[in-house]
Order: C-alpha cells, then structure tokens, then sequence
C-alpha cells in the first residue's frame, strides 16, 4: 500500500489534472475571461476539499474516479470565492497563494466575471459530465447540497455575516456561527458529496462523517486566524494580519491566542472522535485532520 504522503500526492495530482480538463482552454472565445478563469484555479493551493472527498470516498470503498467531477465542481466553488472574496469591495487583498489576485493580474471586471463562470461552471459539471456515474437522484442531491453550501444559507451568507461584522465586537458563539458557514458549509459539502456517491449509507455512519466535517471545517477557521497572528506573508501566500488590518473578529481578538489553540485541539479530538467506528477505513480523513490543525499556511 502506498504511503500516507504518497497517496495524497496523488490524489492532489489527480485533482490538478481533472481541473485543467474540465475547464475551458485559455484560448477559447472570449479568451481574457478563459485565462484568468484558469489562472485562477491552476494557480497552486492545498486542494483540501478534493482531498477530503478522495478519502471520504476511501473509508466508504469508493473509487477516486468516481469522485473527480464531484471533487472538481466544489474546488471550482472555493476559487470563485477566493476570486471575489479578494475583490476591493471585499477584502481588497493583493495576494492569493503567493501571486497576485485575480483582480490585480487581470481587472476587476474580469474577476467578476471569473466567479460567475466558475460557479456556474460547478453545476453544469455536477448536471451533465459523462463521468458522472452516480444515478438522477443522487445527481440532483449533490446539485441540492452544493447549492445550500454555496449560497446564502451557507459560504455566501457567512460572508455577509463577516462583512457585517467588521469594527464590531462578535461574542464567541457569534464568531462561531458565521465560520460554520462562512468555511465550514464547503468543508462539510466535501464529506457529505462523497456520501451521496454510495446507492445507500447508513445513517449513522452518515452522520459521523458529517460530524467530522463540522469539526474540521471550524478547526480549520480557528487555525487560519492562529497563523494570521503567527505566521508572515511570505509563508502564508496571503497578507498576514489582514483580519487585524480590516477590523474582522478572529478568534485570537476575542477569546485570545491560548484560549484559540486549546479550541483547536479539542476540535481535532472531537473530529478524530467521530471516526472511530470506520476503523482503519478512515486512515487518509485523520491524516487530513491532522494536517488541517498543523499546517502552517
């Protein structure tokens, strides 16, 4: 059996080359919006959501080739929030993954546009790709779960919760309730879309997975406000301190950086926690978890 790193290697190259597949060449009419679309996608990052639904897919004996597109559609998701996220009505941030943002290598017309594209792009994949092999049913129900999570029940409307939010004093819960949608609806589509890909799931084991997936998708918030704090530019991609810079609650601003850190470990043995009836199935999800509380970018 491959090793750990190997095989996550793998799946990152897997999703890379699914990525540059489905999205349309850099020449194709209109060619400006095409290049910065792919810019934008193929312009490096963890790919933490594929990953996630490559080995969600693992513990349940699901082959990768039967999640590309899924993974696919929800990474193209995440980058159009990236991509408008980093927008100067929004966070007017310079740098995504170390190079320039959408807006600044191209116009922020274009980047727009890049959002728009990429979004609806997801579903036509989810409602049409050949490789899809999962039946109608389950098709519209990934089509249903992307959407909430997308929209303004979840990313979107975390989103406007943190624009509100900005110069204000958020209590913890408050903090809490606008990262589960903000990061945590995307992070839990990635497990509960690899779910929808098996004909029948128990309900339990459904709702382990999607109790990890909301352990995962706030440590994952929680560790991103400990490097805001910790970490320097060069390392993070991005601009450290922009959270501070901009007035954003962080959980380090109110609850403290102690405090953001025990949070955070007790986030991960609770996500560990709910994988423990899959046995060693679930190898590759512990492995992801760790890397989410570790990781230094």
């Amino acid at each position: 059996m491959l090793n750990v790193h190997t095989r996550l290697q793998a799946w990152q190259a897997r999703i890379e080359s699914v990525l540059e597949e489905v999205l349309p060449s850099a020449t194709t009419h209109p060619a400006m919006l095409h290049e910065a679309m792919r810019y934008s996608v193929l312009n490096g990052g963890k790919r933490m959501r594929p990953l996630l639904i490559y080995a969600t897919g693992d513990a349940l004996g699901i082959a990768p080739e039967h999640l590309d597109i899924p993974a696919a559609a929800l990474e193209l998701i995440h980058v159009y929030s990236l991509v408008h996220d980093d927008l100067p009505a929004m966070d007017d941030d310079d740098l995504r993954r170390g190079k320039p943002t959408c807006h600044k290598a191209f116009d922020e017309p274009t980047a727009i546009l890049v959002g728009d594209a990429l979004q609806a792009l997801a579903f036509q994949l989810l409602a049409a790709h050949p490789r899809m092999t999962v039946s109608p049913e389950q098709r519209l129900r990934m089509m249903e779960l992307l959407g909430q999570a997308a929209g303004s029940r979840g990313m979107v409307g975390g989103q406007a919760i943190d624009l509100a939010a900005v110069g204000r004093t958020l209590t913890e819960v408050e903090l809490e309730n606008m990262h589960i949608h903000k990061t945590g609806a995307l992070i839990r589509a990635s497990v509960l879309l690899a779910a929808y890909s098996v004909d029948v799931l128990d309900a339990q084991r459904l709702q382990q997975l999607d109790h990890f997936a909301k352990c995962i998708g706030l440590a994952f918030q929680v560790q991103d406000d400990i490097l805001d704090v910790e970490s320097d530019t060069q390392t993070l991609g991005k601009t450290r301190g922009a959270d501070e810079a901009a007035g954003k609650p962080t959980y380090p601003s109110i609850i403290g950086l102690s405090a953001s850190k025990m949070k955070l470990q007790d986030l991960y043995d609770e996500a560990l926690e709910a994988l423990v009836s899959f046995g060693e199935s679930a190898h590759l999800l512990r492995e992801i978890a760790e890397f989410t509380v570790k990781r230094i970018r």
